[in-house]
């Protein structure tokens, strides 16, 4: 008796073992399934139709998300770290589009003028009441200083960067997050040079302190940015003047999804 009961209180000050899927394997399933490709893998629609038939596996998975304890969070190495909050901003927004659907054509119902759906504390997770830009802006963007962040994070509009059709894990990090960032700078509807100067995302007016300096930044994919060589040399050189497309809200649902 004795014995067991030491082994209780070591268990017990050793604190709650981890059993957190690094691999999101939930959230793997539930985009492989309902993510569709557009544009030759460049852009993405999401299934929320699907989704909703398997909002019982999203709830699952949210709720390992909100599980996890700060100080496990903490001892995580980086990328695992980032894979975390990254896949946890993409699929709680997914969840704050379901609260609503079908009768929802753009994140911004839920609110512009009275309610921010950015900014409302709608989950929990590392042990506090948390918002969407608690996520981004001071967890993400603050820590990090990784702008392909921007690429990785779909606010579920269709002037946003794609939502991926594979969750992101700190083994593949990388390489996910640059596949990303050339995806989006290919997609001639978000990104394009025309008529002599470079037609890019609002993104980088919103947030243009994480992309500085600018011309520099985009010369690293001029290969990606323009369609001519001269083109490319223009971008590359720094030479291309800016423009910045609007942003387009609608609900990046799918095409084949059954809305209203």
């Amino acid at each position: 008796m004795a014995a067991r009961l030491a082994l209780f209180v070591l268990a017990l000050a050793a604190g709650p073992a981890s059993g957190f899927d690094q691999t999101h394997g939930a959230w793997e399933a539930l985009v492989k399934a309902n993510v569709v490709l557009l544009e030759g893998g460049k852009a993405s629609r999401v299934s929320y139709a699907g989704m909703a038939r398997e909002r019982d596996a999203l709830k699952r998975y949210l709720g390992t998300l909100s599980a996890v304890p700060a100080g496990e969070f903490e001892r995580w190495p980086r990328p695992e770290q980032m894979a975390f909050l990254i896949n946890a901003y993409n699929a709680f927004t997914v969840e704050k589009i379901l609260t609503r659907y079908p009768r929802v054509a753009s994140i911004w119902d839920f609110g512009r003028m009275f309610g921010n759906p950015f900014k409302e504390e709608f989950f929990s997770l590392l042990g506090r009441r948390a918002s969407l830009d608690w996520i981004e802006h001071e967890m993400l963007r603050a820590r990090y200083r990784e702008p392909r962040v921007h690429y990785a994070l779909n606010c579920a509009s269709v002037g946003c960067p794609m939502l991926r059709e594979h969750a992101y894990v700190a083994a593949r990090l990388e390489a996910q997050l640059e596949e990303q960032a050339l995806r989006f700078l290919s997609d001639r509807s978000r990104n394009r040079y025309r008529r002599g100067r470079l037609e890019v995302s609002k993104l980088f007016d919103w947030y243009a302190e994480d992309f500085e300096p600018r011309a520099r930044y985009f010369s690293r994919y001029a290969e990606v940015l323009a369609d001519d060589a001269a083109g490319r040399a223009r971008i590359a050189a720094g030479g291309a003047p800016l423009a910045f497309l609007d942003y387009d809200w609608t609900l990046n649902d799918s095409p084949s999804s059954s809305r209203r």
